[in-house]
């Protein structure tokens, strides 16, 4: 049976297979290759950008067997990365801090930590989401990231670093993950697709990386959701009209339709396309999103050519942009899901009219 739980299935295994990190790629294969890795790690950064998947091939790269000869750390064949990829080896300890935030349970890691691998050079620990540890459980934990074991590497993953007590980070090395861009995560979901049979056309990998807004996990488990359904009925081959189907994104022509309303700053047009898309099921949440996409490019488009864009002046198109952008942040989507949407259109009408 085919896995669709996609974000673990591809889940980069080597440093060169992670996307969209290449600050922290290189600190680490450095660290690796001069012998300068340190006890402590702190991962910050959105969630589903690869944190703790570079924590655990870092924790593969440092036992790795073949690491004397630094030709592809980790070698993921060796004893110690295939039992640390397995899961089968006690010197890969991961916690997930959302559940165990205690004392009791950073007392008990403490207390191991003192004890030597079983097999491997470095005994490594994941604390995942340390942002929601107790004071208490910081407190306990600080007394061993100051006098570290030498043969134990702690890697803390969070996505709330302004919560990490200064007394922790300062104590770890701080590397900080960013989101990812749109074409990257597109070119993964067609990969990714292929290597399921699937034919993932460019505008819907393209609607899917929108959609996971920098996060290549989203964005896979949106992928997995989309091959569920099948479309056999299109020798499996998902088009965009399939995406925006399930996810309820507008078609490209409602997009460009709303465009020319506020173009021609026709102001009953422009909900005529709100209406529209309220009956076809699209949701307002993302046609802001996609609208403000649209208006972007024109905007980049424009300043970079240093050249009068078609529609709109560039002054105006920073107006629409101010506009949407503050309506896509609204938080009265789940009250009145089509207000934020109607209201944004409204007052981008009256800032092009002057109003």
């Amino acid at each position: 049976m085919t896995d669709y739980v996609l974000y673990r299935k591809y889940r980069p295994k080597t440093f060169e297979e992670v996307v969209g990190q290449p600050h922290v790629v290189k600190i680490l294969k450095n660290a690796i290759k001069l012998n300068r890795v340190a006890h402590a790690y702190l991962f910050s950064g959105p969630r589903g950008t690869g944190k703790t998947s570079v924590a655990r091939i870092l924790a593969r790269a440092v036992n790795c067997g073949q690491h004397s000869e630094l030709t592809k750390v980790p070698c993921n064949v060796c004893r110690n990365c295939s039992e640390f990829l397995s899961g089968r080896t006690l010197d890969l300890v991961e916690i997930d801090a959302a559940s165990n935030r205690g004392i009791d349970e950073i007392r008990a890691v403490r207390e191991a930590a003192n004890f030597l691998p079983i097999s491997a050079k470095y005994k490594v620990y994941i604390i995942d989401e340390v942002h929601m540890l107790t004071k208490e459980a910081f407190n306990a934990l600080l007394k061993t990231l100051e006098e570290p074991p030498a043969h134990v590497i702690f890697i803390l993953a969070t996505t709330e670093p302004e919560k990490i007590p200064e007394t922790i980070s300062s104590r770890a090395q701080h590397l900080r993950f960013r989101l990812i861009d749109e074409d990257s995560i597109a070119d993964i979901l067609i990969k990714s697709a292929s290597e399921e049979k699937f034919t993932l056309e460019k505008e819907a990998a393209d609607a899917l990386a929108l959609f996971a807004e920098g996060s290549l996990r989203d964005a896979l488990n949106l992928l997995g959701q989309t091959l569920v359904l099948g479309f056999e009925e299109n020798g499996r081959k998902v088009r965009a009209e399939d995406v925006e189907g399930f996810f309820g994104a507008p078609p490209k022509n409602m997009v460009l339709s709303m465009v020319s309303a506020l173009a021609q700053k026709d102001r009953a047009r422009a909900f005529e396309c709100v209406s529209e898309a309220i009956k076809a099921g699209v949701d307002p949440r993302i046609f802001l999103k996609i609208l403000i996409k649209k208006i972007r490019a024109d905007f980049l488009s424009a300043s970079l050519a240093n050249a009068k864009p078609a529609d709109f002046t560039i002054d105006e198109l920073e107006k629409i942009l101010l506009v949407f952008l503050d309506a896509a942040s609204a938080r009265s989507f789940s009250l009145h899901p089509e207000l934020p949407l109607e209201l944004a259109v409204s007052r981008a009408l009256g800032e092009l009219n002057g109003v």
